[in-house]
């Protein structure tokens, strides 16, 4: 069975605003990414892809891929 990335959205939140990102919108411009694109990951709407996982690694570093994300069977 193939897998998917999730985004672990609790410890990304926190990580978030321990950074000093107090919006969306700030966190996104650190991440070179929408602010539409984290309000769907988020929310589970969106997957995050190759930019969204990047682009966090880089705004809460030294947070690593584990922190933040988690590997899961892709359900069908």
């Amino acid at each position: 069975m193939p897998n998917t990335i999730k985004l672990r959205t609790d410890v990304f939140t926190k990580a978030a605003r321990l950074a000093g990102f107090r919006s969306d919108y700030a966190l996104a411009k650190a991440m070179d990414v929408n602010r539409s694109t984290v309000a769907r990951v988020l929310g589970g709407e969106l997957q995050p892809g190759p930019a969204f996982i990047g682009g966090a690694l880089t705004a809460l570093a030294p947070m690593q891929f584990d922190d933040l994300f988690e590997i899961v069977p892709t359900q069908r």
